[in-house]
Parts: C-alpha cells; structure tokens; sequence
C-alpha cells in the first residue's frame, strides 16, 4: 500500500480522531473511505447517460410519427 502525507486543518483532524475513536478504527481507515466514496460519485457524475449521447439526434429524423401505434408499420414484423 503506497503512503502520502495530507496537511488538514486541526479542527477537521478533531472531527477525524473522534470518528475513528467512536468506531474503532484507525484515521488512515476512516480517510480512505472517503476518499473512495469521493472518486466512485465523481466517476458517476462523469459517466454520460445514454441520452446525453444521442440528444442531438433527437427530432433529426423526418416520417409518419405513428410508427408505434399505426398496425400497417408493424406489417411483417415479428412473424
């Protein structure tokens, strides 16, 4: 496991050391975590959707906008 040194402000170290105290586990276990936790909704948030892929292709397309409901489009379809 690679080490690194961080510089927090003495009340976010307090705040540190009482988590880790009250459950048991040590700073590094409690920094970790977080840290882990940050990257994984980073990476969500970086992630697109399927839409915002294709948004601009939306409304592109010229035909019948009944292709869906309207039995003569679904003709030969499925069998």
């Amino acid at each position: 496991m690679t080490t690194i040194t961080c510089k927090i402000p003495e009340n976010l170290d307090a705040q540190l050391e009482s988590l880790a105290r009250s459950q048991r586990v040590s700073k590094s276990t409690i920094f970790r975590e977080a840290l882990e936790l940050h990257l994984k909704r980073r990476r969500k948030v970086s992630t697109p959707r399927a839409f915002d892929l294709v948004k601009s292709l939306c409304g592109a397309l010229h035909g019948p906008s009944d292709l869906s409901t309207n039995p003569r489009h679904l003709e030969g379809l499925g069998a």
